[in-house]
């Protein structure tokens, strides 16, 4: 079968695509939760150019995937991902927790202080670490994590005094942590590489062609693989089928111009590549239990 040669992963600019605040700000904040519920529990592989982001999670678990590395982790957990870096995740429905988004100038502004040979390579590597199996002696190290991130939630959404002054000092303290909480040896990676590129290289097919509705056989052709061969991997990797990822992606964009957009519920419809919009809204009613004005109504 015939392959293309790969594209590259989708850059998610968080400030164009979820919240304006992240344009003017070099410290953002979001609960876990409402990006879960804004993107889906299954975010396929992308990158964030010019972003750290730290992921916390209190509760749940994760199935992870940084560059061609697996992780399969309970929380407590936290996990970094430097820019430019591709990753996935999915978690499960109780799944919550913190998102720390930094400007790449700021966080090495932070940690201009210390040593540059040792920060830079560890922070330019992504890593997960589960907080339940660090030594005895770093267990009040992350005991203090959670605080952190819930005051910078604090600072995020206030107005007082002070406020970029706090959440860059609260930044901080949390990236000073995660560096100590990062000496240890990576836990649950696993090496699947052939299955990985794959799983990575069909969401960015997906990606382009989510609104023309393709058969799974067109994706599968131009991976290369059997389309049993590609549902069997997103089953593996996501716990998902593979149409189901294409449907994720579809609902996803569809949230998006509900919340952001003034297009009706028909042009979106369209623009989604639906010929009928009674069609689209039993689409959506399905996976959300709303109808796409009840969803636009209630997140506007």
């Amino acid at each position: 079968m015939k392959t293309r040669e790969r594209t590259p992963i989708p850059n998610i600019d968080i400030g164009k695509v979820y919240d304006s605040r992240y344009e003017a700000s070099e410290v953002n904040y979001e609960a876990f939760g409402k990006l879960a519920e804004f993107f889906g529990r299954n975010m396929p592989v992308h990158r964030h150019d010019r972003f750290f982001q730290v992921h916390y999670l209190a509760s749940g678990q994760i199935r992870l995937y940084l560059e061609d590395q697996q992780y399969i982790a309970s929380a407590p957990l936290f996990f970094l991902t430097p820019p430019t870096v591709p990753h996935a995740f999915i978690t499960e429905a109780d799944a919550e927790g913190h998102v720390l988004t930094v400007r790449q100038e700021l966080v090495w502004k932070l940690l201009e202080a210390l040593p540059k040979n040792v920060t830079e390579p560890r922070l330019m590597t992504p890593f997960c670490v589960e907080l339940g199996k660090v030594p005895e002696e770093l267990a009040a190290e992350a005991a203090r994590l959670p605080r952190l991130f819930e005051l910078l939630g604090d600072e995020f959404f206030g107005e007082g005094k002070g406020r970029e002054v706090a959440l860059q000092a609260l930044t901080q303290l949390i990236l000073v942590a995660l560096l100590r909480l990062a000496t240890q040896p990576e836990q649950n990676r696993h090496f699947r590489r052939e299955d990985l590129h794959i799983y990575h290289r069909f969401n960015v097919l997906v990606e382009e062609h989510y609104k023309d509705h393709w058969a799974l056989w067109r994706y599968a052709e131009l991976i290369g693989v059997t389309e049993a061969r590609l549902n069997d991997i997103c089953r593996r990797m996501a716990d998902l089928p593979s149409k189901r990822l294409i449907h994720d992606r579809l609902l996803q964009e569809a949230k998006r111009l509900l919340i952001f957009s003034a297009s009706s519920v028909n042009e979106i419809a369209y623009h989604l590549g639906f010929k009928d919009p009674a069609y689209f809204s039993r689409f959506f009613l399905r996976y959300t239990q709303q109808t796409p004005s009840e969803y636009r109504e209630k997140n506007r």
